[in-house]
């Protein structure tokens, strides 16, 4: 009975880390059909450290600004100083296990940061980047 109740328990467990893979999966294929090519997590992780002009206001951003360079950590919007939970998935579980959430908040995310969307291939980089933290 007890090895039935770890057994349970450890898929139970498992299960976000699976829910992660096929999201990342599904996204990564919809942007190499788009372009992307050979995404890289070193290329993911130096646009999320490049700091961005903001064209209108003159300052710089970048997605550490809210999301700090600690992935591992909270964050903190810039502007309404709402908390932000944790990116990385080893940390957040719910982190990269929505392909609707992760779509919405690279259109948010990006334009705001960025000044524009993002393109396949940096969000792909992006995934290969936060998928392994």
């Amino acid at each position: 009975m007890k090895r039935k109740l770890i057994g349970i328990t450890a898929l139970l467990l498992a299960i976000p880390f699976y829910a992660q893979a096929d999201a990342v999966s599904e996204l990564e294929a919809e942007y190499q059909a788009q372009g992307g090519t050979n995404f890289s997590a070193a290329a993911g992780e130096a646009l999320w450290n490049k700091e961005f002009v903001d064209t209108k206001k003159g300052d710089t951003r970048s997605c550490t600004t809210c999301h700090t360079a600690d992935l591992t950590q909270p964050g903190k919007h810039a502007q309404t100083g709402k908390a932000i939970e944790p990116m990385a998935p080893t940390v957040n579980r719910k982190r990269l296990t929505e392909v609707k959430q992760i779509k919405k908040w690279f259109v948010r995310n990006c334009k705001w940061t960025l000044g524009r969307e993002c393109t396949a291939q940096e969000k792909g980089d992006f995934l290969a980047y936060l998928k392994n933290l």
